[in-house]
């Protein structure tokens, strides 16, 4: 049972160390010249626009963008943040992970 709880603290470590890794990873995605920056914890780190297209014309030809970029930045974030935790998945007993 001593051994149960010692693995478990080492998957938690290995789960801490992960996290904080994912803090630094930083991932670019584009869409129609506006690029966001996410964290593999999808965190937004940055959004740039170019400055020609602020001009109400181009509302929601940026809105489009904006949302494609933001969403091709969280689901590579998302694949990266798996792969990482694959490895701890796999120690926990999860098969195929």
């Amino acid at each position: 049972m001593f051994q149960k709880f010692k693995d478990m603290y080492k998957l938690q470590k290995q789960a801490k160390q992960i996290k904080s890794e994912l803090k630094n990873i930083h991932i670019e995605a584009g869409s129609s010249g506006i690029k966001v920056v996410v964290t593999a914890e999808q965190e937004i780190i940055s959004i740039d626009i170019p400055p020609e297209l602020f001009v109400p014309e181009k509302k929601l030809f940026v809105e489009k963008a904006l949302k494609e970029a933001l969403q091709k930045a969280t689901k590579k974030a998302q694949e990266v943040g798996a792969e990482k935790m694959k490895g701890i998945m796999g120690d926990m007993g999860f098969p195929g992970m």
